[in-house]
């Protein structure tokens, strides 16, 4: 019974052990730092530390010579309204603004919270840091132009943040947040220079809509310009499209044109032929002349509408063409047009000539080869015209008056009258001596000279 009871103690012992063991055993909360303080062992030199910082994790907590405590991580928010700071050119500023710190978890920062913070309250740690950060913010504005402070707020942060939280190291804390809300002095210096910054930012926007109207007047002016080039370049295309359906027209017309002239030449040859053949059954007798005639005739009419067709083709491809060009080269339209005209009838005479020349040609075949006859054939056929000529000579002499001299008649029977009239008469060309020129003599039909009475006695 006793050893029953002896065993008993013994386990209710070992348990009580090991729970005051358990108990002792700490786990470190996520937004806090442990501190173990007391006998905690030496550090890296050799020396006692004063404190170990644990924070996420847990460590067990050695009764009666160790003893711990926690370090709150809430950020603490520092409202620091300072007042009449003095900056480097001398202006007392005014610079509230609003810090956000907490205890750093940086090891060898945590030691000096550990070391410098451990069992003050929140308003305590507070108080602290805001001390500090009031000496850095005088610091730093004391090193800094107004200008610097008011434009380069990013500079000033940085000056800021970097000068309290080397402090803020010091004793454990780190800067979370810096926020400036606003700047003023008591001379108004920086509200002038918003006033100058105010103003030139109103000039520069109006400049800059000024530069943007002239933009866009220029723009418009462009966009206006390109459009009247597009559009004058789709017009000169739509005019050169209509010139080139009008030069295809004309040469079509022309075309149409020249195979109506060769049909009429045609027709006209067949005509001409007709009406030959027909002379020379009703002139059966002048069948050799008629058809020369005819040939020439035939000749000359294919001649002047072979010509005119052509004139009137070059006429048509020139107008077509000086049309076409209106535009770009109305001065060399022109030009071609002079050079155009002038070869037509360079071509014309020429083709006239050649076509005279084979009628000729033809005439002279026709008259057996003979010159002399052809020229007759061509005389008998001016006969006419000659005639007409040689009357006209005396048609339209008109004599209010004839005065005789020598009076009377003479021996021959003869008045000095008849003599006048007589020898007017004689100064018109015979007709026989004309033809006597021109190695021909009349035919009998048309009369005959007859001989004097001395030149049968002299025969």
């Amino acid at each position: 019974m006793d050893t029953l009871v002896t065993v008993c103690v013994i386990v209710l012992i070992v348990f009580a052990a090991l729970a005051g063991i358990l108990s002792r055993y700490r786990k470190c909360p996520s937004d806090k730092v442990m501190v173990i303080y007391g006998k905690v062992g030496t550090d890296k030199d050799g020396q006692a530390r004063s404190a170990k910082c644990i924070h996420g994790g847990a460590a067990f907590v050695v009764p009666v010579i160790q003893s711990y405590q926690y370090l709150d991580l809430t950020p603490i928010s520092i409202n620091v309204d300072l007042r009449n700071a003095l900056s480097k050119q001398n202006i007392r500023v005014d610079v509230p603004s609003r810090f956000t710190v907490g205890i750093s978890t940086e090891s060898g920062i945590m030691q000096n919270a550990a070391e410098r913070l451990l069992g003050l309250k929140l308003n305590e740690i507070q108080e602290l840091a805001k001390d500090i950060i009031f000496g850095q913010l005088r610091l730093v504005i004391a090193t800094m132009e107004i200008e610097e402070i008011n434009t380069d707020r990013d500079k000033f942060l940085l000056a800021v943040s970097k000068n309290v939280e080397i402090e803020l190291k010091k004793i454990g804390l780190r800067l979370i947040n810096v926020n400036v809300t606003d700047i003023t002095d008591e001379s108004g210096y920086i509200e002038a220079l918003g006033k100058e910054a105010a103003a030139k930012a109103i000039n520069d926007a109006k400049k800059n809509v000024a530069e943007k109207d002239r933009d866009g007047e220029i723009g418009q002016a462009l966009a206006r310009k390109d459009q009247r080039i597009q559009v004058a370049a789709a017009n000169a295309a739509a005019i050169q499209g209509e010139n080139d359906a009008k030069i295809e027209v004309a040469q079509s017309e022309a075309n149409r044109r020249e195979k109506e002239a060769d049909a009429l030449r045609i027709a006209t040859a067949a005509e001409a032929v007709q009406a030959a053949r027909a002379k020379q059954e009703a002139y059966v007798a002048q069948q050799d002349a008629e058809r020369t005639r005819a040939e020439l005739e035939k000749a000359t009419q294919q001649a002047d509408i072979i010509v005119k067709a052509q004139i009137q083709k070059e006429e048509a491809e020139i107008a077509a063409e000086a049309e076409a060009a209106v535009i770009r080269r109305k001065a060399q339209g022109e030009a071609d047009a002079i050079y155009a005209k002038m070869a037509a009838e360079a071509k014309g005479a020429q083709e006239l000539l050649e076509k005279q020349a084979e009628g000729i040609k033809k005439l002279v075949e026709a008259a057996g080869g003979d010159s002399n006859n052809a020229v007759k054939l061509m005389v008998a056929d001016k006969l006419e015209e000659l005639m007409k000529i040689q009357v006209e000579a005396i048609k339209n002499i008109k004599i209010d008056k004839v005065t005789v001299w020598d009076g009377g008649s003479k021996g021959d029977g003869k008045t000095a009258t008849a003599d006048f009239l007589s020898g007017m008469m004689k100064s018109v060309p015979p007709l026989n001596e004309l033809f006597q020129q021109a190695g021909m003599e009349l035919p009998q039909l048309l009369g005959k000279e007859i001989e004097t009475v001395e030149e049968s006695s002299e025969e």
